[in-house]
């Protein structure tokens, strides 16, 4: 990168290890949880601010008294440690409070996607083995219409206006707590509950709606804060900002642990709001907030304005900000830091960018010392690369590796994979006896490169899986739901670029038996609705033929590369999906723009 110039390898480290220093004193054996650090901080900050919603202010020792209502009702409607209870709710400050007050009961919170409905909800629900929902009256709707027998053997709504609405005959949860005493239930409760277990369950990124429940333990959501506080310096005038769901990792776990590892407050919104951001961060003195790369690019597309500089914000960390953006921003808004990193929901690592190296996801000054390694990879194989006996070979300098993580024993925090919920999907994730007998490595998904520097960029993910909407989309998964439309005889999925956008967007190529038409509203009406939304394709390719390889694998890489560009693809009639109307529509310069989706810059654009 022009300008810049590396600092020495122990200034990275002495970055990095003002939060690995923080984290230092945990272990998976010890008997604290994340519990015990919202008592700590109702007792040493109890009337510092932990939560702005609107124009609400939650003190940490308020949110601990609602907290203790929480599980005092809990406990009183039957439910006890170890159960799990699944949690549907948009952001506000309801949310953090339920979670955190069953854990103070022992009880396991699974945080559901807010878009699941139908099958998607039930596959959930059983998949946790919910013995209770708790749901928020602004998403009743989504449960609602589900067999009794599809729900979990107790249903709690929550009224964020205290309205009554039990006309479903579930229990009212804000009546249940109002009968409950506010005083902190007895820590024997938790006792034997240590860091290593789980707070609450996440689902990963599901293609078909289906996704696996990963579970996050005490230690992984107090090292996020820990971590995340030392690496910004967080000190007695930052505040941060949530504006991405808490029913993911990103919002929903490392806002809030700083908040708790340092005791200053986050700013909560509803939802992302381009109009309202800075308006937010001016009116709270924010001056960090997590972002995800869409929501920078939202950000960078609104007009030039002659206060764009005019505000506290000083950090920003997150994932997928690509460096054409990553620089426009930085210099229209006059940040100072970008931490920018790499991981996942279930990951047993963690790499983050200290040294504001534009594009790099972070810096790995001595790997050798780090459970992380870099497969290469043959990305035109779409396969690792291995030596005649079989083995694995390290991707050198600048080759494309997928990373792998050790899987460690012991106490400590380094190494440590929880799995998911499915003994199978765990299994699934890992590669063992990769460099010697009984070793076990994490296989990320991620293929990157690095430097001599060792500085660490994406570069995709790997195989059959890419990413939009930041989250992970399996083209496996999209064929073979895909393959119960009937009609076309192969289904290819993929994803191509688009320009101006994150990750990829997708595509499927359809192959039909001669006499045998594509039906566009049948084909949206069937993906749409076996589908989840970002996993629906937003371009269609008809091929005469399927490419295949002699073992009848499809191939991927050149209709990638030629992406929906009309020019590209040999005369094949190409489709763009158009929401308002629900179907797919011809592909033509008129359409794209009506969609307001770019053309297609080319296959040099593409890989």
């Amino acid at each position: 990168m022009t300008g810049f110039v590396a600092p020495p390898r122990a200034e990275t480290m002495k970055r990095l290890m003002r939060g690995y220093a923080r984290v230092a004193p945990f272990a998976r054996d010890m008997a604290y949880t994340v519990a015990d650090r919202l008592e700590e901080r109702a007792a040493d900050a109890g009337d510092a601010a932990f939560i702005l919603f609107e124009e609400q202010r939650i003190s940490f020792a308020e949110m601990n008294a609602r907290a203790n209502r929480v599980a005092h009702a809990a406990m009183a409607a039957g439910l006890k440690r170890g159960d799990t209870v699944a949690l549907l709710m948009l952001n506000r400050p309801e949310y953090p409070m339920i979670w955190l007050g069953l854990a103070k009961a022992g009880i396991i919170t699974a945080l559901i996607n807010t878009t699941a409905t139908g099958p998607v909800l039930t596959h959930a629900f059983k998949q946790v083995e919910a013995k209770a929902l708790i749901v928020g009256s602004e998403l009743t709707q989504l449960v609602e219409g589900l067999a009794p027998a599809d729900l979990p053997e107790l249903v709690f709504e929550q009224s964020e206006t205290g309205a009554d609405r039990s006309a479903n005959g579930w229990r009212d949860l804000d009546a249940a707590m109002a009968e409950a005493p506010d005083s902190d239930p007895d820590r024997a409760l938790r006792d034997g509950i240590t860091m290593a277990d789980p707070l609450y369950l996440i689902f990963t990124s599901g293609t078909t709606g289906l996704p696996k429940a990963a579970k996050m333990s005490h230690m992984r959501f107090l090292n996020a804060g820990e971590m995340m506080a030392g690496l910004l310096e967080f000190g007695a005038e930052d505040t941060f900002y949530c504006v991405l769901p808490l029913y993911h990792g990103a919002g929903g776990m490392v806002v809030p642990s700083v908040s708790l590892a340092t005791g200053r407050p986050f700013v909560l919104r509803r939802k992302f709001s381009r109009s309202g951001f800075w308006e937010d961060v001016r009116r709270h003195h924010i001056t960090s907030f997590y972002y995800i790369g869409e929501v920078v690019r939202y950000l960078l597309a609104t007009p030039p304005s002659p206060d764009d500089r005019d505000h506290p914000l000083r950090a920003m960390t997150g994932a997928g900000l690509k460096p054409d953006v990553w620089a426009a921003f930085t210099e229209r808004f006059g940040i100072r830091d970008v931490y920018e990193g790499l991981g996942s929901t279930e990951a047993n690592y963690g790499i983050t960018n200290v040294d504001n190296r534009i594009g790099s996801v972070g810096r790995l000054p001595f790997p050798e010392a780090t459970n992380i390694r870099f497969l290469k990879y043959d990305v035109a194989a779409g396969e690792h690369v291995r030596n005649e006996d079989g083995s694995y070979v390290l991707a050198a300098p600048h080759e494309v590796g997928e990373l792998v993580a050790e899987v460690l024993g012991g106490t400590g925090v380094g190494g440590f994979f929880e799995g998911y919920t499915s003994a199978p999907a765990t299994e699934a994730k890992l590669l063992r006896d990769l460099f010697k007998p009984g070793d076990c490595w994490f296989r990320s998904g991620d293929l990157v490169r690095f430097d001599e520097e060792d500085y660490v960029f994406f570069v995709d993910r790997a195989g059959d899986t890419f990413r939009w909407k930041s989250e992970n989309v399996s083209t496996a998964e999209v064929e073979t739901v895909l393959a119960g439309f009937p009609g076309p005889s192969v289904v290819n999925a993929y994803g191509v670029l688009v320009p101006g956008t994150e990750g990829r967007a997708g595509m499927v190529a359809l192959t039909y038996p001669e006499g045998v038409e594509f039906d566009p509203e049948a084909f949206y009406a069937f993906a749409t609705g076996h589908l989840a939304h970002y996993a629906v394709p937003l371009f269609v390719r008809l091929t005469e033929t399927a490419d295949m390889t002699s073992t009848f694998k499809l191939r991927k890489v050149e209709v990638q590369r030629e992406g929906y560009g009309p020019a590209f693809v040999h005369g094949d009639p190409l489709f763009v999906a158009d929401p308002a109307g629900r179907t797919y529509v011809p592909l033509t310069p008129e359409a794209l723009d009506r969609l307001g989706i770019p053309p297609f810059e080319g296959p040099s654009h593409a890989g």
